[in-house]
């Protein structure tokens, strides 16, 4: 970092804000994601209000250093990936619940509160935040926006996108904006708000968060349907569909992913069934729809369990856990394709024998009730052709995925990973108009480049 730069910034943030030590600059170059081009940043800087913010993204502008916004680094594509010459902009420290409104519905936070906090917070009124990823307990609110977040209760209540209502956001030559509004209905000019969730920090930095909050279920309950085989548990996806039922969690999961569930953390799920939809309802109706849903799943060959609360606490919570098992190593790669419903059965079955064919094992898990799948290739051990092997299957996956009307992301992302794939869905026209928003809101490319999108 130059001389000037390092010196105005120590002018507008105290010394506990900056760090240029080998230790913090290693760990905050990179996010959870695979590392393709890994770049040490040149100094990491903790905001704690929204001058700071505007202080920083400033400085950077005059001087031509790139800035990386980065929440808890949960995210698992890159998006938070230092880049060359870099500053990484932590808003951790920026964890203020600064308004809940149990009459409104709606909460207004700073971008470090913690997805956990905020519904520990909620649930004191009977509200909640549904949006949940399975980092929901140390990722946090502004990360989740990056990157329009989902999770397991998607199936019901949507991502992240569907939850916010408004934004404030700190643009590249340091003005604040406020977009959106605090009610649930508003149509008034471009939907700006929309625009920045899921732009990973490429178009501005968000610094304020209102979102809208949903009732707290009071009756909940939950079916573990173990099937013999794959294909017969994706069918009752569409089953649940059509006896009109609506689950707030429908997950999916083979029998490979229930033995390495059951190795870490000593669970029996793989003796009672090779694969498993765990669904569970919430409202005033979830007794009758589960019953609903069970003559449905029973009819396809499902062996139904209903599971009492503690039990289903427990199952969800071994769900939620399996998030490690689709997060990339030397020796596995994980993605996060979706595909419509309708596709679901299709593309399990050719994701297993496209693994057979390449001679490698695959792991299944998905967000059956939107489509999303977290389908982990694997392999015994490192080497040049076990290697090119997984990484010929992962390819063809992505490519079946958008043969069957799909997307190479459904809620992790392109950060940078995933770039090389975004042409195979979007076309040059698309790509075009992206660059030139980009060009439009950061003019001088210092806004987290190299993440999201590309023009080749």
């Amino acid at each position: 970092m130059g001389r000037d730069l390092d010196r105005e910034l120590r002018a507008v943030l105290r010394p506990d804000q900056i760090s240029t030590s080998a230790g913090d600059l290693k760990k905050f170059a990179v996010d959870q994601g695979p590392v393709t081009d890994y770049r040490e940043p040149v100094a990491v800087l903790w905001a704690e209000s929204v001058t700071d913010v505007q202080a920083v993204v400033r400085l950077a502008g005059r001087h031509g250093v790139p800035v990386v916004a980065r929440g808890a680094g949960t995210g698992v594509s890159g998006g938070a990936h230092a880049t060359a010459g870099s500053m990484v902009l932590c808003l951790d420290r920026m964890d203020k619940i600064l308004e809940l409104n149990p009459e409104d519905e709606i909460a207004r936070v700073e971008p470090g509160v913690v997805n956990a906090d905020l519904n520990t917070a909620a649930a004191a009124h009977g509200l909640m935040y549904a949006p949940d990823p399975a980092s929901y307990k140390i990722s946090t609110i502004g990360g989740n926006v990056a990157t329009n977040a989902g999770g397991l209760r998607c199936a019901k209540y949507g991502v992240t996108r569907d939850a916010v209502l408004a934004l404030d956001v700190v643009l590249a030559d340091g003005t604040l904006i406020h977009t959106g509004h605090r009610t649930f209905k508003g149509v008034a000019g471009y939907d700006l708000t929309s625009l920045f969730v899921g732009s990973e920090g490429t178009l501005g930095i968000v610094v304020g968060v209102t979102v809208r909050l949903k009732y707290l279920p009071t009756e909940i309950r939950t079916l573990a349907v173990f099937f013999p085989d794959m294909a017969s548990a994706t069918s009752g996806v569409l089953a649940l569909g059509a006896a009109r039922v609506q689950p707030c969690i429908l997950e999916l999961m083979d029998g490979a992913s229930l033995k390495e569930l059951d190795l870490r953390n000593g669970s029996d799920l793989a003796r009672r069934g090779t694969a498993l939809l765990l669904a569970q309802f919430d409202g005033l109706a979830a007794a009758q729809e589960a019953e609903i849903a069970s003559t449905a799943l029973v009819a396809l060959g499902g062996s139904v369990n209903r599971e009492d609360p503690d039990e289903a606490a427990a199952l969800v919570d071994l769900r939620r856990h399996s998030r490690g098992m689709d997060v990339d190593s030397e020796i596995t790669v994980g993605e996060d394709v979706a595909v419509p419903r309708s596709q679901l059965v299709h593309y399990v079955v050719a994701l297993e024998e496209m693994a057979v064919r390449h001679g490698v094992g695959v792991r299944i898990i998905a967000h059956a009730g939107d489509g999303n799948l977290h389908p982990t290739f694997w392999v015994q051990e490192a080497g040049q052709a076990r290697i090119a092997a997984l990484n010929s299957a992962l390819d063809e996956s992505i490519h079946k995925a958008l043969e069957l009307g799909g997307t190479i992301t459904g809620e992790h992302g392109v950060g940078q990973y995933k770039l090389r794939w975004l042409p195979l869905e979007q076309s040059v026209e698309v790509r075009g108009l992206q660059l030139r928003l980009k060009e439009l809101f950061d003019p001088l490319g210092i806004l987290n480049p190299g993440k999201a999108i590309t023009g080749r």
